[in-house]
């Protein structure tokens, strides 16, 4: 039996490797605390939950959802995005739902690229944004992100040649894996670009509300008002910690939701009512459960540095995000799915390797801070006995 030749580059996964180390780990008798994907530990606000345990028993809900019966969810994401960032959206053409995130950036490219269109990425990145690349047949030209740089791409680096063929850009702030933060005028100096270049400029926003700066963390939109060239996509997964309930939208230029609303109108009839009813209440309630969770994932961030510190780490304190981005200890730095993997066997924590986020990602860690402190404790109890008995393979 012969598949298509596109599925090639999607054999190597970094969440599907590490659940194979998992899955081992387990078969051989060792108790795992996974702390290689960044799904929250805590639970939506309690209002939201009883929204769509009402909705259940509501035969209305029950039926497909077409894109109209979609508008009060439109209504309520365009209102949150106008009191959040002073962006006035039309909720008709401007918002489209999407089953989470990432199928914004798996989708996208089916829309705006032909094979052999070249598509702008940071390297490294969240996977999914090469996989939607792959998928449509498309090019990827990783545009690395340094420490030096603030984790920002450098767009003077990108060759003519290059920008020739390139159609769109994807860019991710506050940064997965990184945990890198952009400030408002890279966004300015990133629109202008893509707009000297014809480029539509996708933003994947998943962790807006999760900063431990001083400063609120600014949508693209707010570069680019107008909405001339540009696409964010925003998750409830993270902020309101509904990760399995798949609801997000894209919001942005109309042509371009117009277009991503095609591909969906093939492959789905979009999320269950019921959800989207829990998701308008946690959009249009009260916040304070979002600022008490930042509050939270603050407190472990902090507590996981200064353990990993005292065990002779040296880790940066990550600016935003649920996670640590952690270069690897010098013995492992080559080599981080061979840290991963091993660690994992032999004390059942489960880190994502850096590689799997791109090649400039070789050399780190990434920690999801997604259990309670004393599990976090414990966690880091194993990794500093790891790294006191355990050496690279030869």
């Amino acid at each position: 039996m012969e598949f298509a030749r596109r599925l090639q580059p999607l054999q190597r996964n970094v969440f599907a490797d590490m659940d194979r180390a998992k899955a081992q780990a387990i078969a051989a008798g060792t108790p795992i605390l996974d702390l290689s994907l960044g799904s929250s530990d805590l639970s939506p606000p309690p209002e939201v939950l009883a929204a769509i345990a009402a909705a259940v028993a509501d035969p209305r809900t029950h039926g497909y959802g077409l894109h109209h019966s979609t508008l009060p969810f439109r209504e309520a994401a365009a209102a949150w995005y106008t009191r959040k960032f002073g962006v006035a959206v039309d909720p008709a053409t401007e918002v489209l739902l999407l089953i989470g995130s990432q199928e914004g950036t798996g989708h996208l490219p089916l829309a705006l690229l032909n094979p052999g269109d070249v598509a702008l990425l940071c390297d490294p990145c969240y996977p999914s944004h090469r996989g939607g690349i792959y998928l449509a047949g498309g090019e990827i030209y990783g545009m690395p992100l340094a420490p030096d740089h603030g984790f920002l791409p450098q767009f003077g680096d990108i060759p003519g040649s290059v920008l020739d063929r390139a159609k769109c850009m994807v860019l991710s702030y506050p940064h997965n894996p990184t945990t890198a933060l952009a400030p408002l005028a890279f966004f300015e100096e990133a629109v202008a670009f893509c707009q000297r270049h014809d480029l539509v400029l996708i933003h994947d926003f998943p962790y807006p509300d999760f900063s431990f700066a001083p400063d609120p963390v600014p949508s693209v939109l707010q570069a680019d008002p107008g909405k001339t060239c540009s696409i964010e996509l925003f998750s409830l997964s993270k902020s309101f910690h509904m990760g399995g309930f798949r609801v997000g939208y894209a919001i942005g230029n109309r042509a371009i939701i117009e277009a991503l609303g095609q591909v969906k109108g093939a492959i789905d009839f979009n999320q269950y009512q019921g959800i989207l009813r829990g998701a308008i209440v946690a959009l249009t309630g009260d916040q304070r459960s979002v600022v008490a969770m930042a509050q939270i994932f603050r407190e472990r961030r902090d507590r996981v540095v200064a353990h990993l510190q005292a065990l002779g780490w040296t880790v940066p304190l990550p600016p935003a995000t649920p996670y640590v981005w952690a270069p690897l200890p010098t013995p492992w730095h080559r080599n981080s799915m061979a840290f991963c993997t091993q660690l994992a066997a032999s004390t059942g924590v489960v880190l994502a390797p850096g590689i799997g986020f791109g090649p400039a990602g070789e050399g780190y860690g990434r920690f999801a801070l997604v259990h309670d402190l004393p599990l976090l404790t414990t966690a880091l109890d194993r990794i500093g006995t790891f790294l006191a008995t355990q050496s690279p393979p030869k």
